[in-house]
Parts: structure tokens; sequence; C-alpha cells
């Protein structure tokens, strides 16, 4: 037990360092991104430097929900403040599409009025994004299975990083060759990249919002796990929703064999929830029937 306990605190400890480490890191860079952006009239960097920024705050968001996980539980809120976690999710999608609406109307005004750009200055800033959007993504390596937030962040990082590689490509295509719509063409396809990790960030975290089934989590598979505990018949009234990014609860009826004993009913309850932990359930509220008994609840089903 003491070991179990080491362990998430540990894992707490790094995802925190993590999380500060990453919002030093790209807040650094939008400071330079952005100023190099202006200095040299590049759009692609522009927009690259309020992406990242709007990762910042998202990796702040995110720290700040981590955070309030670890806030107990009170009479108030009896779950505590994990579901923090969810809104800052659907928050942080929302304000990355607010940013590809910018940048994108940003980017036709330029296709009207193209400007000359310095291509080397601009590949050498975009490098350096690629140097700290990558170290950044490495922090949140391992943990990124285990929380939406996380995973999140991850996927942010990598795609910056991939953007980056890109800004620098465009920066050398205009010094070698002066062909400057290149800049907006290269600010329409972070667009796209913003657009495709966040769409499911966002779809996930809405769903989660609604009290949806979370991702990870197979009803036909966790009703087959329960059934397959010895003394179960059947189950009825089954919901799963998640309390959290990292964690889901469900209730359910259970159907149970008449000449059950109370002895036995713990060990079966404790089964149960063996079963339901593999099945990536981690909190269990189980009503227990006997078969010829009439549920009063009218949205059996």
């Amino acid at each position: 037990m003491d070991h179990h306990i080491h362990n998430h605190s540990s894992k707490a400890t790094d995802l925190n360092r993590a999380f500060v480490l990453g919002i030093g890191l790209n807040a650094l860079y939008v400071i330079i991104e952005l100023s190099a952006g202006f200095y040299y009239n590049s759009l692609a960097l522009i927009s690259d430097a309020g992406h990242n920024l709007s990762d910042v705050a998202a990796l702040a968001l995110a720290l700040l929900a981590f955070r309030l996980t670890r806030v107990k539980a009170t009479e108030k809120f009896t779950y505590g403040y994990r579901k923090s976690t969810i809104l800052v999710s659907l928050i942080n999608s929302v304000v990355l599409f607010v940013a590809i609406g910018g940048i994108t109307w940003e980017s036709f005004h330029r296709l009207q009025h193209p400007v000359e750009i310095a291509g080397l200055p601009m590949s050498i800033v975009a490098g350096i994004g690629i140097v700290i959007n990558s170290i950044s993504a490495m922090l949140f390596f391992r943990q990124k299975d285990s929380d939406l937030n996380v995973r999140g962040a991850y996927i942010h990082l990598v795609a910056d990083a991939a953007v980056s590689l890109g800004v620098v490509v465009s920066g050398i295509l205009i010094s070698l060759f002066h062909i400057y719509w290149i800049d907006i063409a290269m600010s329409l396809v972070i667009v796209l990249v913003i657009f495709y990790s966040t769409w499911k960030l966002f779809k996930d975290s809405l769903s989660l919002t609604l009290d949806g089934v979370p991702n990870g989590v197979d009803l036909s598979k966790v009703t087959d796990a329960i059934k397959a505990v010895d003394g179960v018949i059947d189950l009825h009234h089954l919901h799963v929703w998640a309390i959290s990014t990292s964690q889901n609860a469900l209730t359910a009826h259970i159907i149970i064999h008449q000449d059950i004993k109370m002895s036995e009913l713990r060990l079966l309850k404790k089964n149960i929830k063996h079963k339901l932990e593999h099945a990536n359930v981690h909190h269990a509220t189980l009503e227990f029937e006997n078969a010829d008994e009439n549920c009063q609840d009218t949205h059996k089903k």
C-alpha cells in the first residue's frame, strides 16, 4: 500500500514539474517568436506564436485543474474539484478554435496585401521552436495516456514541433526563391494542424461534460465482465460517466442468485469491482437485487 501511494505521489510530482517547465519554456519561446514575427513580417511565425501562446494558456489551465484534483472533497462538492479537468479541456479547445479564426482572417488579409519576408531568420527562429516543443513534449510522454489534459498537452506540443519544422522549410524556400506566398500557405497549414488536433479534444471534452461514456470504456465489455462473475444473473441501470479526465465512475443494479449469503455478497462485490478496474472504471456503486424483485426505477432498461 505504501508503495502504491508513493507511486501516485511520484507521478503527481513529475506531472507538476512537467507542467511548470512546459509553461516556462513555451512562454519564453512565444516572446521570441512573436518579436521575430513582427520584426521580419512573417505571418507564419506570428501565427505559430499565437498557437504557442494558446498552448501556454492551455498548460496553465491544465496545471490549475491538475492541482484542483488534489483538493479534498467537501459537503458541497462531494467529488472535490475533479470535474474541473474536463471543463478546462473544453475551454482549451474553444480557445484554440478562436485562434484558428484569427489566423485564418489574417492569412486572407495578407493575400490581398503581401509583404517581403526575411526567410533565413524565420527558419532559425522556427528551428528553436522545434527544440523547445520537442523537449516540452517529452516531459509529458510517460504520462500522456493517463489523463485527457496531459494527452492534449502532448499532442499539441508534438504538433507544434511539426509545424515549426514546416516553418523552417518555408523560410529556406523563401530565402532561396523569394516566393513570399509560401509564408501565407504555411500559416494556413498551421490552421489545419491546429484544427485537426483540437477537434478530437473538443469532442471528447464536450462528451464528458455531458456525462457521455468516456473513451476507453466499452459498455458491452463492462456488461460481459460483470455477468462473468459467479453469482451474477443479469444487470440493468448501467451508467458510466467521468469524474475527471482520468477517473471514471459507474452505477448499476446487479441481479444475483437468491441463495447468496451476506458473507458471499462481500466477496461478490469485491470480484465485480476488480473486473471493473480492468475495464477502466475506478469508482463503482452497486445495488444488488434478487431475480424476482420488482425494481421500482421507472427508467429501467
